[in-house]
Protein backbone atom coordinates (compact mmCIF):
# COMPACT_ATOMS: atom_id res chain seq x y z
CA UNK A 1 0.00 0.00 0.00
CA UNK A 2 1.60 3.45 -0.87
CA UNK A 3 2.76 6.68 1.34
CA UNK A 4 1.66 9.32 -0.57
CA UNK A 5 4.48 12.15 -0.88
CA UNK A 6 3.40 15.56 0.64
CA UNK A 7 2.41 18.08 -2.00
CA UNK A 8 1.90 21.72 -1.63
CA UNK A 9 -1.81 20.84 -1.68
CA UNK A 10 -1.69 17.75 0.73
CA UNK A 11 0.59 18.78 3.56
CA UNK A 12 -0.69 19.69 6.74
CA UNK A 13 0.78 22.45 8.33
CA UNK A 14 -1.77 23.31 10.92
CA UNK A 15 -0.61 20.61 14.49
CA UNK A 16 1.70 18.21 11.47
CA UNK A 17 2.32 15.84 14.41
CA UNK A 18 -0.87 14.50 13.90
CA UNK A 19 -0.79 13.84 10.43
CA UNK A 20 0.05 10.67 8.36
CA UNK A 21 0.52 9.92 4.30
CA UNK A 22 0.37 6.14 5.15
CA UNK A 23 -2.39 4.72 3.15
CA UNK A 24 -2.66 2.18 5.99
CA UNK A 25 -3.71 5.02 7.90
CA UNK A 26 -6.04 7.01 5.35
CA UNK A 27 -7.63 4.10 3.84
CA UNK A 28 -9.42 2.55 6.81
CA UNK A 29 -10.55 6.34 7.64
CA UNK A 30 -11.75 6.37 4.24
CA UNK A 31 -13.77 3.03 4.77
CA UNK A 32 -15.20 3.22 7.90
CA UNK A 33 -16.60 6.59 6.71
CA UNK A 34 -20.53 6.07 5.14
CA UNK A 35 -20.66 9.93 3.67
CA UNK A 36 -17.71 12.03 2.26
CA UNK A 37 -17.94 15.66 0.70
CA UNK A 38 -16.52 16.21 -3.37
CA UNK A 39 -15.46 19.25 -3.59
CA UNK A 40 -14.77 20.58 -7.15
CA UNK A 41 -15.01 23.94 -9.35
CA UNK A 42 -17.20 23.85 -12.47
CA UNK A 43 -17.53 27.08 -14.87
CA UNK A 44 -16.15 29.29 -12.00
CA UNK A 45 -18.69 28.23 -9.68
CA UNK A 46 -17.04 26.28 -6.28
CA UNK A 47 -19.35 23.05 -5.31
CA UNK A 48 -19.15 21.03 -2.68
CA UNK A 49 -21.35 17.85 -2.29
CA UNK A 50 -22.16 15.31 0.21
CA UNK A 51 -22.33 11.68 -0.77
CA UNK A 52 -21.89 7.99 -0.38
CA UNK A 53 -18.50 6.09 -1.94
CA UNK A 54 -16.83 3.20 -1.99
CA UNK A 55 -13.07 2.29 -2.43
CA UNK A 56 -11.33 -0.84 -4.47
CA UNK A 57 -7.81 -0.31 -3.79
CA UNK A 58 -6.04 3.04 -5.11
CA UNK A 59 -9.46 4.13 -6.69
CA UNK A 60 -12.09 6.10 -4.59
CA UNK A 61 -15.87 5.39 -6.33
CA UNK A 62 -18.36 7.74 -6.75
CA UNK A 63 -21.66 7.20 -8.32
CA UNK A 64 -24.88 9.54 -9.15
CA UNK A 65 -27.61 10.68 -11.68
CA UNK A 66 -25.54 9.81 -14.69
CA UNK A 67 -27.22 13.29 -15.82
CA UNK A 68 -25.60 15.13 -12.79
CA UNK A 69 -22.80 17.67 -12.61
CA UNK A 70 -20.31 15.81 -10.30
CA UNK A 71 -20.64 12.66 -12.17
CA UNK A 72 -20.05 14.78 -15.69
CA UNK A 73 -17.29 16.65 -14.20
CA UNK A 74 -15.37 13.07 -12.68
CA UNK A 75 -16.02 11.47 -15.89
CA UNK A 76 -14.19 14.37 -17.92
CA UNK A 77 -11.37 13.69 -15.97
CA UNK A 78 -11.77 16.73 -14.01
CA UNK A 79 -9.64 17.05 -10.28
CA UNK A 80 -11.37 17.12 -7.33
CA UNK A 81 -10.78 16.95 -3.71
CA UNK A 82 -12.90 14.23 -1.17
CA UNK A 83 -12.58 14.80 2.52
CA UNK A 84 -13.98 12.31 4.95
CA UNK A 85 -14.26 12.50 8.95
CA UNK A 86 -15.46 10.27 11.78
CA UNK A 87 -16.20 12.02 15.00
CA UNK A 88 -15.10 9.48 18.32
CA UNK A 89 -15.65 11.82 21.35
CA UNK A 90 -16.39 15.25 22.44
CA UNK A 91 -13.47 16.40 24.54
CA UNK A 92 -14.41 18.59 27.51
CA UNK A 93 -12.09 20.73 28.97
CA UNK A 94 -11.65 23.55 32.10
CA UNK A 95 -11.76 26.11 29.91
CA UNK A 96 -13.19 27.30 26.71
CA UNK A 97 -10.77 27.35 24.39
CA UNK A 98 -9.26 23.54 25.36
CA UNK A 99 -12.81 22.10 24.37
CA UNK A 100 -12.40 19.69 21.14
CA UNK A 101 -13.66 16.62 19.40
CA UNK A 102 -11.42 13.03 19.45
CA UNK A 103 -11.67 12.53 15.50
CA UNK A 104 -10.12 10.71 12.67
CA UNK A 105 -10.37 12.92 9.03
CA UNK A 106 -8.64 12.11 5.76
CA UNK A 107 -8.50 14.28 2.50
CA UNK A 108 -7.82 13.01 -0.47
CA UNK A 109 -7.21 14.60 -3.95
CA UNK A 110 -7.52 13.10 -7.23
CA UNK A 111 -8.67 12.98 -10.95
CA UNK A 112 -11.94 11.41 -12.19
CA UNK A 113 -12.56 8.24 -14.78
CA UNK A 114 -15.37 7.35 -16.12
CA UNK A 115 -16.70 3.63 -15.62
CA UNK A 116 -17.91 2.02 -19.13
CA UNK A 117 -18.93 -1.49 -19.96
CA UNK A 118 -21.51 -3.21 -17.63
CA UNK A 119 -19.96 -5.78 -15.89
CA UNK A 120 -17.26 -3.02 -14.58
CA UNK A 121 -20.26 -0.83 -13.48
CA UNK A 122 -21.89 -3.94 -11.90
CA UNK A 123 -18.95 -4.31 -10.05
CA UNK A 124 -18.84 -0.81 -8.86
CA UNK A 125 -22.71 -0.38 -8.01
CA UNK A 126 -21.96 -4.04 -6.00
CA UNK A 127 -18.78 -2.54 -4.23
CA UNK A 128 -21.19 0.24 -2.85
CA UNK A 129 -23.67 -1.89 -1.72
CA UNK A 130 -21.64 -4.36 -0.02
CA UNK A 131 -19.60 -1.26 1.63
CA UNK A 132 -23.43 0.37 3.03
CA UNK A 133 -24.36 -3.55 4.12
CA UNK A 134 -22.12 -6.28 3.85
CA UNK A 135 -23.93 -9.25 2.34
CA UNK A 136 -26.71 -7.12 1.06
CA UNK A 137 -26.30 -7.87 -2.69
CA UNK A 138 -26.66 -10.99 -2.92
CA UNK A 139 -30.23 -10.40 -1.13
CA UNK A 140 -31.86 -8.49 -3.30
CA UNK A 141 -32.46 -8.07 -6.94
CA UNK A 142 -30.01 -6.58 -9.31
CA UNK A 143 -29.91 -3.73 -10.93
CA UNK A 144 -31.75 -3.93 -14.94
CA UNK A 145 -30.96 -2.26 -17.93
CA UNK A 146 -32.65 0.96 -16.91
CA UNK A 147 -31.60 1.32 -13.83
CA UNK A 148 -28.29 0.97 -15.13
CA UNK A 149 -28.40 3.46 -17.85
CA UNK A 150 -29.86 6.66 -15.93
CA UNK A 151 -26.86 5.23 -13.10
CA UNK A 152 -23.04 7.37 -13.99
CA UNK A 153 -20.57 5.82 -12.00
CA UNK A 154 -16.86 7.19 -11.90
CA UNK A 155 -13.56 5.69 -10.34
CA UNK A 156 -11.22 8.52 -8.54
CA UNK A 157 -7.27 7.53 -8.61
CA UNK A 158 -6.16 8.78 -5.46
CA UNK A 159 -2.77 11.28 -6.54
CA UNK A 160 -2.45 12.59 -2.99
CA UNK A 161 -3.96 12.11 0.76
CA UNK A 162 -3.29 12.55 4.08
CA UNK A 163 -4.59 11.98 7.49
CA UNK A 164 -5.21 13.84 10.86
CA UNK A 165 -6.33 12.79 13.70
CA UNK A 166 -6.53 13.61 17.58
CA UNK A 167 -7.21 11.58 20.41
CA UNK A 168 -6.98 11.43 24.14
CA UNK A 169 -8.14 13.77 27.03
CA UNK A 170 -8.62 17.30 27.29
CA UNK A 171 -5.05 19.70 27.10
CA UNK A 172 -6.23 21.96 29.89
CA UNK A 173 -3.60 24.24 31.19
CA UNK A 174 -2.19 23.71 35.07
CA UNK A 175 -3.36 26.72 35.72
CA UNK A 176 -6.95 25.41 35.73
CA UNK A 177 -6.08 22.49 37.51
CA UNK A 178 -8.24 23.77 40.44
CA UNK A 179 -11.08 25.05 38.44
CA UNK A 180 -14.14 23.46 40.09
CA UNK A 181 -15.43 21.98 36.59
CA UNK A 182 -15.66 18.62 35.56
CA UNK A 183 -13.96 17.50 32.27
CA UNK A 184 -12.78 14.69 30.20
CA UNK A 185 -14.12 12.68 27.01
CA UNK A 186 -16.93 11.61 26.07
CA UNK A 187 -17.05 8.52 23.54
CA UNK A 188 -19.00 8.90 20.65
CA UNK A 189 -20.24 5.37 18.66
CA UNK A 190 -22.18 4.71 15.73
CA UNK A 191 -25.59 3.17 16.43
CA UNK A 192 -29.17 2.57 15.01
CA UNK A 193 -32.43 3.20 16.15
CA UNK A 194 -35.51 0.55 16.19
CA UNK A 195 -35.87 -0.77 12.85
CA UNK A 196 -39.01 0.31 10.71
CA UNK A 197 -40.10 -2.67 8.77
CA UNK A 198 -41.76 -2.09 5.55
CA UNK A 199 -42.02 -6.33 5.10
CA UNK A 200 -43.76 -9.39 6.77
CA UNK A 201 -40.43 -11.09 6.11
CA UNK A 202 -38.00 -11.37 9.24
CA UNK A 203 -34.69 -9.44 8.61
CA UNK A 204 -32.32 -10.81 6.33
CA UNK A 205 -28.97 -11.93 7.54
CA UNK A 206 -26.81 -8.82 6.50
CA UNK A 207 -29.58 -7.10 8.39
CA UNK A 208 -29.11 -9.28 11.68
CA UNK A 209 -25.37 -8.94 11.10
CA UNK A 210 -25.24 -5.52 10.92
CA UNK A 211 -27.24 -4.47 14.45
CA UNK A 212 -25.30 -6.98 16.08
CA UNK A 213 -21.87 -5.71 14.95
CA UNK A 214 -23.10 -2.20 16.16
CA UNK A 215 -23.90 -3.99 19.60
CA UNK A 216 -20.40 -5.50 20.20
Amino acid sequence: MPIFDPSPRSKVRRLAERASYDSSVIYPIIDAALVCHVAFVADGQPFSIPTLHARMGDSLLLHGSAGSRLIRHLQAGNEVCVSFALVDGLVLAKSVFHHSVNYRSAVVFGRGRKIEGQEEVLQVLQAFTEKILPGRWDEVRPPNPQELRITGVAALEILSASAKDRSGPPGDDPEDAELPVWNGVIPLRPGAGALKSDSPLPVSPSVAAFLKRLQE
